[in-house]
């Protein structure tokens, strides 16, 4: 295989930088999954409950709130640079 084609073993610092800036994005998009799957095995404990349905509605928000913030983040730093 030739040097040109070879694929780095870990990630850069700036890929590993970015990372870390969406990590609270990857974070509220895994509560989500979460309860997405806590709703959809909710059959074998007789349905969803009122608890799992909020549960689902506060992921859905958390992950609409910290992709706004990063949104807005990332113009600002557009804007300065």
């Amino acid at each position: 295989m030739s040097l040109l084609h070879r694929v780095p073993d870990e990630p850069s610092d700036a890929e590993l930088d970015a990372i870390e800036a969406e990590w609270p994005l990857i974070a509220a998009e895994l509560d989500l999954l979460d309860a997405e799957i806590s709703i959809l095995n909710a059959d074998d404990r007789g349905g969803p409950t009122v608890l799992d349905w909020r549960r689902l509605r506060r992921a859905e928000a958390q992950v609409t709130r910290v992709a706004v913030e990063l949104a807005s983040t990332a113009t600002v730093r557009k804007a300065v640079a």
